[in-house]
């Protein structure tokens, strides 16, 4: 999940302390979604996919399920 908020982060030129500040997510979330430690509800899902414009999937969706042709 963190390497796609990463992706998205690096294409807007944004840094987490931004989007924290935009979304209203601490930026201590992120360093533990980063770390592993913990992972983001649905609630901070939501919050970073209406300000990146995306959907909640993009972020739950793992690359792989997203290439497989069994998921087409």
């Amino acid at each position: 999940m963190y390497q796609r908020l990463r992706e998205l982060m690096k294409k807007t030129g944004e840094t987490a302390y931004q989007v924290s500040k935009a979304t209203g997510l601490s930026q201590n979330a992120f360093s533990n979604w980063k770390a592993g430690i913990a992972k983001p509800g649905i609630k901070s899902l939501a919050a970073l996919a209406k300000h990146f414009n995306v959907s909640v999937d993009y972020f739950i969706v793992s690359e792989e399920e997203e290439h497989d042709p069994k998921n087409q």
